[in-house]
């Protein structure tokens, strides 16, 4: 007797699934070394707010910081790890199989 596969919502990750740490993850992949500034203003966050979701991130080493000058001002970089990278396809993998289930489920023909 072969065991039913899990629900696809078992594979979403807590770390990863939360909105802006998933908006991190994602405008991470698209730039390979994101200035904190850039993430902050793209996400439409306070610097505290980005800065914890960003040190949770850090904890699971999934993102590294790296800080240094531009001129005389201080910045800090935010890069994608590989496991930050695995991380992102996993929770990727997760939501497009929850999409593919709810497409099969047709909810235009239940009734409201």
């Amino acid at each position: 007797m072969s065991e039913a596969l899990p629900h696809p919502a078992v594979g979403l990750d807590d770390v990863t699934h939360q909105r802006v740490r998933l908006g991190v993850l994602v405008m991470l992949a698209e730039i390979p070394e994101c200035a904190f500034s850039t993430l902050r203003t793209e996400l439409q966050l306070t610097d505290g707010n980005l800065n914890r979701h960003i040190q949770v991130l850090v904890d699971a080493g999934l993102v590294s910081l790296n800080k240094g000058y531009a001129g005389n001002r201080p910045r800090t970089w935010v890069k994608l790890t590989r496991e930050g990278r695995r991380a992102l396809r996993a929770e990727l993998s997760a939501l497009e199989q929850l999409t593919a289930r709810l497409k099969a489920a047709n909810l235009d023909e239940l009734s409201p």
